[in-house]
């Protein structure tokens, strides 16, 4: 009992006077491996009286034990002050260029828009992304029945409670805010939501910027007024606009807007479909439902709304063809602009 005492603590000294891994390691050959001082111990077992086998074999049990453990603990602490492998740092080399970060084309078209829209006077704010029903359809002027918002079912988070679906959802928001002073000249843009197939054209997650403004003298000229200004500042003081008559629950009258072709300058080719004019947006005159649901009379206030599809802008700006390589985040793709 007394030699395996001794062969322990002259282990505990082996084990703390390793300085390397190798040399850790040789110390627990020679202890407790195959053929180490401790296991040898073990064969004289087999020579023992019965009664003296019991507690001898729980001393060298006792034993590896300990050696074991401190040959753990020394193994963490020359890993933890060991030097990392490989040659040592040369400082003469030339350091590694970092490539520097760049806006998302998506973000940077909204933030022009938002640039020349405040120019003329409209306050930007965000809106949140999960918006209630009323606000999203109720307030305007979709209700439950209407055969419309079938065309915006989208995904739904809770009781009352769904990914919007446009951004036209903040304006009964604001209107209501205002506390009743007109005029009012807000936008808002951000990320919507819809149960759309995913094609060159459609993605389930798109980009929208969304204008209204509200007065006692508002018309259409105003609106086109203001969708001429905006075009300009994106396209090019060549920009022409086309209004079409449409159709929207929350503007009466309605028209889509097209631009003129900024690719062929309305000569006509693939991309305008040999027409020369691009459809960009959605807009109209703010119906008497929408501001009263704002909290404002129409019999004293007009207003105008239009809504823009920011991936569909930056497609034009940059001529690309498949919204996919916005989304697919693919850097030789963004490096591009």
């Amino acid at each position: 009992m007394q030699s395996i005492q001794e062969l322990v603590e002259r282990a505990l000294a082996h084990i703390a006077q390793a300085d390397s891994l190798a040399a850790l390691d040789q110390a627990r050959v020679q202890y407790v491996g195959k053929s180490g001082e401790l296991t040898a111990q073990m064969k004289l077992l087999g020579g023992l009286a019965p009664e003296e086998r019991k507690p001898f074999g729980q001393a060298v049990n006792t034993a590896k034990n300990r050696i074991e453990e401190a040959i753990e603990q020394r193994r963490a602490a020359l890993q933890e002050t060991a030097k990392p492998a490989g040659p040592e740092l040369d400082v003469t080399l030339p350091g590694r260029r970092r490539w520097a970060g760049r806006v998302h084309p998506i973000t940077a078209t909204a933030e022009t828009m938002k640039k020349i829209l405040m120019g003329l006077g409209f306050s930007y704010e965000d809106y949140p992304d999960i918006e209630s029903e009323y606000y999203n359809f109720d307030a305007l002027n979709t209700p439950a029945w209407h055969p419309a918002r079938d065309l915006h079912d989208t995904f739904y988070v809770g009781q009352g409670q769904l990914l919007r679906t446009h951004t036209t959802a903040f304006q009964a928001r604001v209107m209501r805010a205002s506390g009743g002073q007109v005029p009012i000249r807000a936008m808002t843009t951000g990320r919507c939501y819809r149960a759309d197939d995913i094609d060159a054209s459609h993605y389930p997650i798109f980009q929208q910027l969304d204008v209204f403004a509200v007065g006692r003298k508002l018309s259409m000229s105003d609106l086109r007024w203001t969708l001429t200004e905006l075009a300009k500042g994106l396209f090019g003081a060549e920009a022409q606009l086309r209004f079409r008559p449409s159709y929207f629950p929350f503007t009466t009258p309605s028209a889509e807007v097209d631009v003129s072709c900024v690719v062929c300058k309305q000569k006509g080719c693939a991309l305008c479909s040999r027409t020369g004019w691009l459809e960009v947006l959605g807009s109209g005159m703010t119906r008497p439902e929408v501001l009263r649901a704002g909290g404002l009379d129409p019999g004293k206030y007009q207003g105008f709304a239009f809504g823009i599809g920011v991936d569909r802008i930056t497609m034009l700006r940059h001529q690309i063809n498949d919204i996919r390589l916005l989304y697919d985040n693919e850097e030789a793709f963004l490096r591009q602009f």
